[in-house]
């Protein structure tokens, strides 16, 4: 069914149709039997999959990656799709527009999306102010981020705002220096200036009667020599886990023609093309690590075969995006229950 229906969607331009059908959800919602049939339709009845990581437990191991419902407009539906948890953002302490649009892509053949979303949010108040408002007790990530125009010496500030404004409304924070679509954000991401972001708000998470998860999203265009890097960081900042991997810069293996993906220019790939590199990743920092650094996987999920995959890595949790896109909104239904079959 979702396959025809996705003929339909794919005619609209990506960012158009993502907020028109979340729209429409949202209006099924609020109708008097809405929650009931969204669930009934998506929601997840398989039972024995709760998971407990950072001192939280997870109705199941499937979540939504940040960059899907960026500013928490969202949770409520998201929670009657099934997810076990979703996390918002990236979200910066001011406003901002992101990049000129188009800046969203499908590459169908390829089953992949291509963005440079450039971290469009409507800040770090406006989505603690929403989040302030659900009803569901479905677990929240806050991913955080600096704003554009702030230059990278400046960056602790303006993930620190972004921590004191969401610490009350999410359940864990991703702090993400991994996007392509910031201009110079991935240099955050070398050892000493990442090493001191991670220590402060550390510092920060310290001073809190009851200090909240702290993660760290890399990229999977990271060295080995990096990732041992990001392995000695986290151990000696003492975050809670890593979240691997963000969109790729990498445009090897494509089957959409070369001349599509030039015009399309720059920007993150996701879906199945980042798949293997994933699971690469968080295989090594996994064996690296001696499985002592809890992890999130992202990257190519699309089926309980591929979430299994990245379990097997050493994964606790599996997030989509460009997954429940090309998959429609039964993706984490289909994935739990295909996880159960094999924990049977």
């Amino acid at each position: 069914m979702y396959n025809l229906i996705k003929k339909f969607l794919f005619r609209y331009p990506p960012e158009s149709i993502h907020h028109s059908v979340m729209r429409g959800i949202k209006t099924v919602y609020s109708l008097p039997l809405g929650k009931s049939i969204l669930t009934a339709f998506c929601g997840v009845k398989t039972k024995g999959l709760e998971k407990e990581l950072f001192g939280l437990r997870f109705s199941n191991p499937v979540g939504l990656a940040a960059g899907f419902d960026k500013d928490a407009k969202y949770i409520d539906e998201l929670a009657c799709l099934g997810f076990g948890f979703v996390e918002i953002g990236t979200v910066t302490p001011l406003p901002q527009p992101g990049n000129e649009q188009p800046r969203l892509f499908r590459l169908p053949e390829d089953k992949a999306l291509i963005n440079r979303m450039g971290f469009n949010n409507e800040g770090a108040a406006a989505a603690a102010k929403r989040l302030q408002k659900k009803k569901s007790n479905i677990i929240v990530g806050g991913n955080i981020g600096k704003n554009k125009l702030t230059p990278n010496e400046d960056a602790v500030k303006d993930y620190e705002k972004c921590f004191h404004a969401l610490y009350d409304t999410v359940d864990y924070f991703v702090v993400n220096v991994s996007s392509p679509n910031t201009p110079n954000l991935r240099a955050l991401q070398e050892k000493e200036p990442l090493k001191q972001l991670l220590h402060h708000l550390q510092v920060l998470n310290s001073q809190k009667i009851k200090p909240k998860p702290i993660l760290l999203k890399i990229a999977p265009d990271l060295t080995n020599e990096q990732l041992d890097d990001i392995i000695e960081i986290v151990k000696d900042t003492q975050l809670a886990g890593i979240v691997a991997t963000n969109t790729t810069i990498s445009r090897a293996g494509l089957k959409t023609p070369a001349a599509t993906v030039n015009e399309i220019g720059a920007g993150g790939l996701s879906g199945l093309p980042v798949k293997r590199k994933a699971t690469e990743v968080i295989r090594y920092i996994h064996t690296h690590s001696q499985g002592s650094i809890p992890i999130i996987a992202v990257g190519g999920i699309f089926t309980a075969e591929d979430a299994q995959e990245k379990l097997d890595a050493g994964a606790s949790l599996v997030q989509v995006y460009t997954g429940f896109i090309y998959e429609g909104p039964t993706i984490v239904r289909q994935i739990c229950e295909g996880l159960a079959r094999r924990e049977a």
